[in-house]
């Protein structure tokens, strides 16, 4: 006797279904503000003339506050061919969902934005106060540092992208300060025949060490680069593609470079502040005329004689030795610094776009993700809780 076969499936089951697709994700309109910058001496823009015309075409609007690009050189009048709105009252720029900004807005711009916005901006929290984001946290606003903001790579885009622009600054600000025009020696850097080449010093080897041997080298210079990571030096040497004199900072040996060299370059940047490794006995000891570009004194500078100058008045001599001790170097090529600040930004707005807004994008980007600092007005970045004593969630426990 034969048994009867049963089925795990239902009878509906077996009937041929319909096929099932997937929907394809709408594509979110962002309205995007870019206000003028107020900050001092501060001269960039975060997304240029054609990175605006490239996503209005996708159907994505602006409103720019009339003069935001004039520090870089890009007009109202390129905006609005890019089909930009040229506003010229500032709470319209501030009043769009997603804020483009150079610089954090003051706690008076912080009053201009709606509730709930996206704000895009540096952080730089060794100037901020417990004032700055408790507003943020009272509009419930979700802010983003670009300082912050890591690639797949795990790399800082944006400050390694100044940093590249720093470096090779550096080199070409203390060769006008070398000249007599600018009450210096008289000395070109380079290597003219006959002539024994300028020598220069580099204390650090990460990007700014990078590109200022690379732009001293390339211009005919010695260089000798001291920095107490033997793995950046041994990488630095494999990039450079070339040998050069390469040292961990010995009080000794330093003091003898600096002693022959007529530019030193401080580009070292520690965690909380610059350590000090030229003190002010080996400034004293370092030739008449000598040029110092310290670009790390935004975080207290790595030599100890050095004081923050401004753009206007950008240098000053003490022991007859030139400093340059500006803290804001790739402001003074704005036009450079925002084009590559756009290059970076503009893809990061296409891919929220696609993604149907910021809520999307920032569920899968990661980078976008570690460069949150408040999502919704819940703070998010560790750093800052502990700097500040604030209360911190984990970014991702708010994203399940």
């Amino acid at each position: 006797m034969s048994k009867k076969i049963t089925s795990p499936f239902s009878l509906h089951e077996l009937i041929p279904q319909e096929e099932t697709l997937e929907i394809a994700k709408s594509k979110g309109e962002l309205v995007i503000g870019i206000p003028k910058e107020t900050h001092y001496q501060e001269k960039r823009v975060c997304l240029t003339p054609d990175a605006v015309g490239a996503l209005t075409a996708q159907g994505h609007k602006f409103v720019i506050e009339t003069g935001a690009g004039e520090g870089a050189n890009f007009s109202d009048t390129e905006y609005s061919e890019a089909g930009a709105k040229i506003s010229y009252d500032e709470k319209e720029a501030f009043g769009c969902h997603i804020i483009l900004k150079v610089e954090p807005p003051s706690l008076e711009e912080i009053e201009y934005i709606n509730p709930q916005s996206v704000l895009f901006s540096a952080l730089q929290l060794k100037t901020q106060t417990k004032k700055y984001f408790e507003a943020l946290a009272s509009k419930r606003i979700t802010a983003l540092a670009f300082d912050y903001i890591r690639d797949e790579h795990g790399i800082y885009s944006i400050v390694k992208s100044l940093s590249e622009i720093a470096g090779t600054a550096s080199i070409l600000i203390a060769a006008e300060m070398l000249s007599k025009a600018s009450n210096g020696n008289g000395l070109l850097l380079g290597n003219i025949s006959g002539v024994p080449p300028t020598e220069v010093v580099i204390l650090g080897a990460g990007t700014v060490g990078e590109f200022a041997a690379r732009s001293a080298i390339g211009l005919g210079a010695n260089v000798r680069v001291f920095d107490n990571s033997l793995t950046k030096l041994r990488s630095l040497q494999q990039r450079l593609g070339r040998p050069i004199y390469t040292s961990t900072i010995q009080p000794k040996t330093l003091l003898k470079s600096l002693m022959r060299c007529n530019i030193a370059i401080g580009a070292i940047r520690g965690v909380s502040r610059s350590p000090v490794f030229v003190n002010e006995s080996m400034v004293e000891q370092m030739k008449d005329g000598a040029v110092i570009v310290d670009v790390s004194i935004d975080r207290g500078g790595c030599f100890e004689t050095s004081d923050v100058t401004t753009h206007k008045n950008p240098t000053f001599k003490k022991h007859g030795v030139i400093h340059y001790c500006v803290p804001n170097i790739p402001s003074r090529y704005s036009r450079t610094a925002s084009v590559s600040i756009s290059n970076i930004f503009t893809p990061y707005l296409m891919n929220i776009a696609e993604e149907g807004g910021f809520e999307n994008a920032a569920r899968l980007d990661k980078s976008l993700q570690k460069g949150m600092y408040f999502y919704h007005g819940i703070l998010t970045n560790r750093t800052v809780a502990d700097w500040f004593g604030l209360p911190f969630r984990d970014i991702n426990l708010l994203f399940l």
